[in-house]
């Protein structure tokens, strides 16, 4: 499985518009792009302009597809304008156990 964790950081008076288009791309994603397997809106507990999108998919290729997708494209269409990121933390494969 491929992961990742990234960061925005959104204009206040966007905090909802943020949430509203993210929990859309999460719930299109889920629905729409077989290898989508999570897709997770994170508020941050101290900085309330700071949000979080938590992703797995079922390899890299199931990324790449979502981020040649419709749904990847409209989310940052509209964020783009109040939102400052992608900001990766974390991207990486699961080590399989042995």
């Amino acid at each position: 499985m491929y992961q990742f964790l990234v960061s925005f950081t959104v204009q206040p008076e966007h905090r909802d518009d943020f949430i509203r288009v993210a929990r859309k791309t999460a719930e299109d994603s889920l629905a729409n792009e077989p290898g989508s397997l999570r897709f997770e809106v994170i508020a941050d507990e101290e900085n309330p302009d700071l949000f979080y999108l938590n992703e797995v998919y079922s390899d890299v290729d199931a990324f790449a597809a979502h981020a040649g997708g419709p749904h990847f494209g409209a989310f940052f269409a509209e964020t783009s304008a109040y939102a400052e990121g992608p900001n990766w933390l974390m991207k990486g494969n699961v080590v399989p156990a042995v």
